[in-house]
């Protein structure tokens, strides 16, 4: 359980992540470069999940049991023969992500070209019809119906958060303390661990950057940077209770009788390697800037 959920959240860590997209427009950082310089943090934290899984594994076997009768194995041209159907969907995603990354479009005729995309496909597999782009349709705009009331409901609030110099006061304050410049930035990431564990992260978003990018940007910190710590930050928050979403989708879909407590249990040291990947990138801002530079 564990596993699975740690693995499904690295989807808004590695690129095309929601997270890092809500950021730069919050920010206005460079959504290509924010996807850049997400991809090594990504790939470590991946890696160090995988490192995890065969270390427990080689320990303790059963923990993965081999399946009995599986059959014999599929010859590589009954492989390649099975692998078909994934060519659409890679396709698709080399189409988005290669005209971000090389400057071709921006995020918004990149998302219209992956809609156009999606439907090519499902027009040419013979499944389309026009109840499925209702229904798609309909689940959009909840969704996107949600996120700009959210939007719009904390805009006014920073507006008039702005407006009465609260920016400038906190900014003058914080930046006013006689400590490393360093430890502001821990600071915040106290403040992102925090919040993350009774909020949702588009709440954190409206919430905290009008607040601490200007800090930030004052330190002579990179903003970039910034936004991939908050990625890493959103990654603990969806396993860490009592919020942690993850672990409430999967009682969802769970056998019956999995407890919430043991779904919990199981994140802990998934959230530790989260942790761990963190301090690298606070420590080492390279890993997130390599690329970008």
């Amino acid at each position: 359980m564990g596993s699975v959920c740690a693995g499904g959240s690295l989807g808004t860590m590695i690129p095309p992540s929601i997270v890092l997209i809500v950021y730069g427009l919050i920010t206005d950082t460079p959504i290509s470069s924010l996807f850049t310089a997400a991809i090594l943090p990504g790939l470590l934290l991946g890696g160090i999940y995988i490192a995890y899984i065969l270390v427990r594994v080689r320990l303790n076997p059963a923990l993965a049991p081999l399946v009995e009768d599986a059959g014999p194995p599929l010859s590589f041209a009954a492989k390649l023969a099975a692998s078909k159907g994934l060519l659409g969907p890679i396709l698709l995603v080399v189409v988005v992500l290669g005209s971000i990354y090389g400057g071709i479009t921006f995020i918004t005729e990149a998302a219209t070209m992956g809609v156009v995309g999606v439907l090519a496909l499902i027009v040419l597999r013979g499944e389309f019809r026009f109840a499925l782009l209702r229904e798609a349709f309909d689940q959009t705009l909840r969704s996107v119906g949600i996120l700009l009331w959210v939007t719009f409901g904390a805009s006014t609030l920073i507006g008039a958060y702005t407006l009465a110099g609260g920016p400038r006061l906190i900014g003058s304050l914080i930046t006013g303390l006689e400590i490393a410049s360093i430890l502001i930035v821990l600071l915040m990431m106290l403040v992102f661990l925090f919040l993350g564990a009774f909020m949702d992260w588009i709440g954190i978003s409206l919430l905290c950057m009008p607040i601490f990018v200007p800090i930030i940007k004052q330190l002579g910190y990179d903003p970039i940077w910034f936004g991939i710590l908050f990625c890493i930050n959103m990654q603990v928050s969806f396993l860490s209770p009592p919020f942690g979403p993850a672990a409430f989708y999967l009682e969802s879909v769970a056998p019956p009788g999995t407890e919430l407590v043991e779904i919990f249990k199981s994140f802990g040291p998934l959230v530790a390697m989260q942790i761990l990947v963190l301090a690298l990138v606070l420590a080492f801002p390279g890993l997130a800037l390599w690329l970008v530079r």
